[in-house]
């Protein structure tokens, strides 16, 4: 919701530049950030993908978090949706300053590694890169196993200019410029809706606006798959459940377990009684591959 929120507000006040999404994952908030686009903007994300990270560090965080994450699948998940692909850099997040011009872009989200040093510089990069009313948001600044996010973070906003315009449960969005007037507005919006808890609260003489999704908040509408297959409703003149057919269950619709799936049961309970734990557990494993 913030998202959208915050894209359509720069789009309505007129306010043009590209967008830049630091480490893209599997392209679910990138293919957000491309329904935004407008006519003549660019849009450049960045990611290491598959490729060797620059320290040590960086590469054992890669391997444990992100081991499904290839160039291939974002871009396949990403023209499920949009018939252009952005510009993708592939490489540490070092890169963007010598690939995105300064002051070009209006939103950039930064949502890459999660080490300090790394985080430090994507917000570094962030700032040279934004345009007078651009925003930058940050992942996972809050999270118990990313403190590094957090240092960089409140660092920012304590000695390196960052201004919080507000807090999500896992996301901090900021500026550069003055946040007063897109805080208002934030706060009239928010204020009309019943799916939202919001505080606001002072620190280090900064507005701190939180808001949060109460249970059952609806997401923005967000445009199917090209992929996407609308249910066939009911045949005209078709009962309403289907047929009934002899295997199933009047009463629920289910259907009724066969002589050979009971027998298939039964040997599969004794073989469990039976068999050591450790060939029981391979058994399983094997099966489910």
């Amino acid at each position: 919701m913030l998202f959208g929120w915050l894209l359509t507000r720069q789009q309505d006040r007129g306010v043009r530049g590209d967008l830049l999404e630091i480490g893209v994952y599997l392209g679910k908030s990138a293919i957000f950030l491309g329904h935004h686009l407008v006519d003549g903007e660019g849009y450049t994300v960045c990611d290491l993908f598959e490729d060797d990270a620059p320290d040590g560090a960086n590469e054992a965080e890669s391997r444990k978090s992100y081991p499904s994450l290839t160039k291939q699948a974002f871009e396949r998940n990403y023209l499920s949706f949009h018939d252009e692909l952005p510009r993708v850099l592939r490489g540490p997040s070092s890169v963007v300053p010598g690939e995105v011009p300064p002051r070009s872009c209006r939103f950039v989200h930064v949502d890459a590694s999660h080490l300090y040093e790394h985080v430090h510089g994507d917000i570094g990069a962030a700032r040279d890169t934004l345009l007078p009313e651009g925003i930058v948001v940050l992942d996972d600044f809050r999270s118990e196993h990313t403190p590094g996010v957090s240092i960089a973070a409140w660092e920012a906003v304590l000695n390196r200019g960052l201004k919080p315009i507000c807090l999500s449960t896992q996301k901090l969005y900021g500026t550069w410029d003055e946040p007063g007037p897109v805080q208002e507005e934030l706060l009239a919006m928010v204020r009309e809706r019943d799916d939202c808890h919001l505080s606001v609260q002072e620190a280090a003489g900064h507005r701190i606006i939180r808001v949060k999704s109460k249970e059952g908040m609806a997401a923005p509408e967000f445009p199917p798959s090209r992929h996407h297959r609308a249910p066939a409703g009911p045949r005209p003149g078709a009962p309403e459940h289907g047929p009934r057919t002899a295997d199933r269950s009047p009463a629920s619709g289910t259907r009724r377990p066969t002589a050979r799936s009971l027998a298939r049961a039964r040997a599969r309970r004794i073989a469990a009684d039976l068999l050591p734990p450790v060939v029981t557990r391979a058994v399983r494993r094997g099966r489910a591959g």
